[in-house]
């Protein structure tokens, strides 16, 4: 079977699965009904070995290499536009890392190569699961010393440090549960993304879910060699506070300012407030109304 034909079919509900943020109510609703009808013809066709091999690859591929190396071209291509939107300018080109373009070559080949690996070690996990052990499917089917942040290095590691960090924590969690291999599929979906933005040393990224916190804080990391800012997200580092510039609570206010969520709270409890008073205030009328009518 040949590689395309394998995954050709995935295409469709991905990009459904993409698309439907972006579209309206009615058009949301459409595309999940065609999401579905889309995945159970790809269930009924191929195998969990086939599923576990080629969709994540597939997710791994557009998601997360592709946009890398979108990335990566763009800084070594237009170096002095890159310079612009990137956190750190000019000292955020990836060339300029000691090593040169080679360094950086080798970064992007070897996190090439541990992504490859980590999707080889599922597949033959579950190889041996389903076709030689003939049990279920593990899944329900039906740092570094680089301190220019770009999106590579997320996945730039010693293969052994790459597994316990990075494909470990996704998988095991998903075999104990026995996830469905969708909700498996949108957890690599979301992992792809967070890796190809959080890493790549851009300060111009969408502000959702604090995205461009946890960029400044990977960029903070990298640039002060690991003294403090562990974690993207920021909570343990606020809690154990080793915490780089702004913290996760700067970044969480920040976002309530914009979204204006103490003044929609507000808005809201007033309301709430005011209807509980309406209704009080028709229950004591009802009740008014009997007594007067017992006399």
């Amino acid at each position: 079977m040949y590689l395309t034909s394998v995954l050709a079919p995935f295409t469709v509900p991905l990009a459904s699965l993409l698309a439907i943020p972006m579209l309206s109510s009615w058009s949301t609703s459409l595309n999940l009904v065609f999401l579905s009808l889309a995945w159970t013809t790809i269930a009924a066709t191929y195998s969990p070995l086939q599923l576990e091999a080629f969709a994540p690859l597939f997710i791994r591929l557009t998601l997360y290499i592709f946009p890398s190396l979108v990335f990566l071209l763009f800084d070594i291509g237009i170096p002095s536009l890159s310079a612009e939107v990137k956190s750190q300018g000019q000292l955020g080109i990836a060339t300029k890392q000691k090593g040169g373009k080679k360094k950086m070559w080798t970064v992007a080949g070897w996190s090439l190569a541990n992504v490859v690996l980590a999707i080889a070690i599922q597949a033959a996990i579950e190889f041996v699961v389903t076709d030689v052990l003939r049990m279920k499917s593990l899944l329900q089917i039906k740092g570094s010393n680089v301190t220019i942040p770009y999106s590579f290095v997320a996945n730039y590691d010693h293969p052994a440090c790459h597994i316990l960090h990075r494909f470990l924590p996704l998988y095991l969690p998903a075999i104990a549960l026995r996830m469905h291999i969708l909700t498996y599929l949108f957890l690599s979906v979301l992992f792809s993304l967070e890796e190809s933005f959080v890493y790549s040393g851009y300060s111009i990224l969408p502000s959702t879910i604090m995205l461009r916190g946890m960029a400044r804080r990977t960029d903070a990391h990298m640039m002060s060699k690991g003294d403090g800012n562990f974690g993207p997200l920021g909570v343990l580092d606020w809690i154990h506070d080793t915490t780089l510039g702004k913290d996760v609570i700067n970044d969480l206010k920040a976002e309530m300012e914009k979204h204006q969520v103490d003044e929609k709270a507000g808005n809201t409890i007033d309301g709430a407030g005011k209807a509980a008073r309406g209704l009080a205030g028709k229950l004591k009328g009802n009740a008014g109304g009997r007594d007067r009518r017992k006399k």
